[in-house]
């Protein structure tokens, strides 16, 4: 059992924080700007009702509503307070879409791993939203199929 099967109450935390931490950039304007911009209140009515799984879709849905918490809005991640959150933003280690594919899937240091909760579409869908925006500009997108190839075998 993972453990945000364990601690139900970590979800909602997230999604809290999620919202809460887009309120200052979203009042300056500094999120990134998006084809078809979505509101919060379309934000809020995507959330997965699902314990175990998260049911967004599009890379954009997905990382404001699992990843934007610690990366922050505008990828720049955090230095200081409760924790370090690397810079996704302008980040080289995005370059080979493989890797930022694993620690979704598996986790690194601090963060969790989303591998269980995510199929391979969403982890294909966030990495590439997250490697063609704020400031990164990788084109060769993540397929659902190359995510598969990265999980495990099954016995």
């Amino acid at each position: 059992m993972t453990a945000f099967m364990e601690f139900p109450v970590i979800k909602p935390v997230l999604i809290a924080a999620a919202l809460l931490s887009a309120l200052p950039a979203l009042a300056q304007g500094t999120v990134a700007p998006a084809a078809a911009p979505m509101t919060d209140a379309q934000l809020v009515a995507s959330f997965s009702g699902s314990p175990s799984r998260f049911t967004q879709q599009g890379g954009e849905t997905l990382y404001r509503s699992i990843c934007q918490a610690c990366h922050m809005a505008d990828g720049q991640g955090a230095k200081t307070g409760s924790g370090m959150f690397p810079a996704l933003a302008g980040n080289p280690k995005l370059a080979a879409g493989a890797y930022p594919a694993l620690v979704v899937m598996n986790g690194l240091h601090g963060m969790p791993p989303f591998g269980h909760q995510l199929s391979d579409a969403q982890i294909a869908d966030v990495v590439n939203f997250v490697r063609t925006h704020f400031g990164n500009h990788h084109g060769d997108a993540l397929t659902a199929q190359s995510v598969q190839a990265l999980r495990p075998a099954k016995p």
